[in-house]
């Protein structure tokens, strides 16, 4: 199945160009559409002091990360978690500017060698959702995802809480596709002259309007791009 490593960063101030460094990491995995258990998570002493601002946002103070260890230190073990996968990050180019300076003080390369691609959920949430606002909160609020344990930024409940969000965002796209990722089923061989009679299960009345109510969300979500209602229509 496709790996998915739905990450998310916290950070000493907002740009690395003037020597601001990574201070957590948390990473949640998906196979498939599903949450797996691995995860991913450490805070990092990154060898200065963090913004004032900064630290409002994350609430991590110098005191916390001080005797954490250094990003060397933890290089191995994260490129490992990531390796091959697909990753998903709200406001890509934050993340991965902030992971790239670190592979570059180690002489690592970019992050983009080591993982298969970079999805960014903010760019998403802007296609889909023109106009609106699109910050973690704000997804979570409209998809029905309970953030209520979300009084700072923290980079591993914004991991989980985000992979909830691109499920929810992707659900139009993906849940009425097979899942090109699975192994195929074996075929079933029938001795020449039998046939197995056909069974043909009908689906009710409820599970009917479910699907309707399900195709109308899709087409609300993807501002009428729903290919089984333009089919049914055609």
């Amino acid at each position: 199945m496709t790996r998915r490593i739905v990450l998310d960063t916290e950070t000493t101030g907002l740009d690395p160009a003037q020597g601001h460094r990574v201070i957590e990491i948390g990473c949640v995995e998906l196979r498939g559409r599903q949450l797996t258990e691995s995860r991913f998570h450490t805070y990092i002493n990154p060898e200065r002091d963090i913004d004032a601002g900064a630290m409002q946002v994350h609430g991590i103070t110098n005191e916390r990360v001080a005797s954490e260890p250094l990003f060397a230190a933890i290089a191995e073990e994260f490129i490992a978690f990531i390796r091959g996968a697909e990753l998903v990050i709200h406001n890509a180019a934050f993340d991965v500017g902030f992971l790239d300076a670190e592979f570059g003080l180690l002489g690592l390369g970019k992050v983009t060698e080591v993982c298969a691609g970079v999805t960014d959920t903010l760019k998403m949430a802007r296609e889909l959702r023109p106009g609106k606002r699109n910050s973690l909160d704000a997804l979570c609020k409209d998809f029905g995802i309970d953030n209520s344990g979300r009084q700072l930024h923290g980079a591993l409940l914004d991991a989980e809480l985000l992979a909830e969000v691109y499920l929810a965002m992707t659900r139009g796209q993906e849940s009425l596709m097979m899942d090109l990722d699975a192994p195929a089923a074996a075929a079933v061989v029938q001795p020449a002259g039998k046939r197995a009679p056909l069974r043909v299960l009908r689906a009710s009345d409820a599970e009917l309007a479910e699907h309707e109510r399900v195709l109308q969300e899709i087409a609300k979500q993807s501002k009428g791009k729903c290919l089984w209602l333009s089919e049914a229509a055609g």
